[in-house]
């Protein structure tokens, strides 16, 4: 029994991290056969030397060259097959599991959208709105601005909270509207924009993930919603929040 799940988790485990383990074994394939080849050369070398002896010549053409010496880098060349093969099927599952990631997160996607329809035309608009206004405000709770860095911008002293990277900054509501709207014209040109775009807009330093989530063409661009909850040093502050999330695929329509 212990054998048997032994055997079990080494599988699990191997499935689980056959990419790396692929690149792993690809990279030291390549290392390989980098040192056979370095090893099979004097080898090689000799071979010529003893040949162009026999021949009584000065120098061999490219095909007794080649003729003479080719099996002596069959190891290095085998082992360059091997781990490129190794890296070629590292990236294959790669691939499949980002495919698979991302046909999961467009069908959470849809099913969220299609919950929050139906909550709005069950409970009503103002209801949904209060339910914003409450997650905004635990939001608010849940990184206190005393334990936060204030980012200061030149566009305004209205303190703001962005609800997707967490961080507090000072602006104002025009200065967001017009970030906004430039944003927008330039999607429209673009096709496409990253949530870092919105960010330098703003005045604020892009996140690690910001270029790799942003909006096309398709979504619609940004669309913010504002609302104004009390820190807990009772500073009013501006929430701001997005009616359409950053998409991960944002580059393909």
């Amino acid at each position: 029994m212990n054998l048997s799940a032994m055997i079990k988790n080494v599988k699990k485990f191997t499935e689980k991290h056959s990419p790396e383990i692929l690149t792993g074994l690809g990279i030291a394939g390549m290392i390989t056969s980098t040192v056979l080849a370095v090893k099979a050369t004097p080898k090689a070398l000799k071979l010529i030397e003893n040949e162009k002896n026999e021949q009584q010549k000065e120098k061999l053409t490219k095909t007794q060259t080649i003729k003479i010496v080719w099996k002596t880098y069959i190891p290095a060349a085998v082992a360059a097959a091997a781990s490129t093969a190794c890296l070629i099927c590292s990236c294959a599952e790669s691939t499949k599991r980002t495919t698979a990631i991302a046909a999961a997160y467009a069908l959470s996607e849809s099913a969220l959208k299609t919950y929050s329809d139906k909550v709005v035309e069950t409970i009503g608009e103002k209801k949904e709105q209060e339910i914003k206004e409450a997650i905004a405000e635990d939001k608010i709770k849940q990184n206190p601005v005393k334990e936060q860095e204030v980012i200061l911008t030149a566009n305004g002293e209205t303190l703001c909270y962005d609800a997707l990277s967490g961080r507090y900054f000072k602006s104002s509501p025009e200065a967001i509207r017009k970030a906004e709207s430039t944003i927008n014209k330039q999607l429209v040109s673009d096709m496409y924009i990253s949530l870092n775009d919105f960010y330098y807009e703003l005045g604020l330093d892009g996140i690690k993930i910001g270029n790799e989530l942003g909006w096309n063409y398709d979504t619609g661009g940004i669309d913010i919603e504002f609302c104004s909850r009390l820190t807990d040093d009772n500073t009013p502050c501006l929430v701001i929040d997005y009616k359409v999330s950053p998409k991960y695929d944002f580059y393909y329509r």
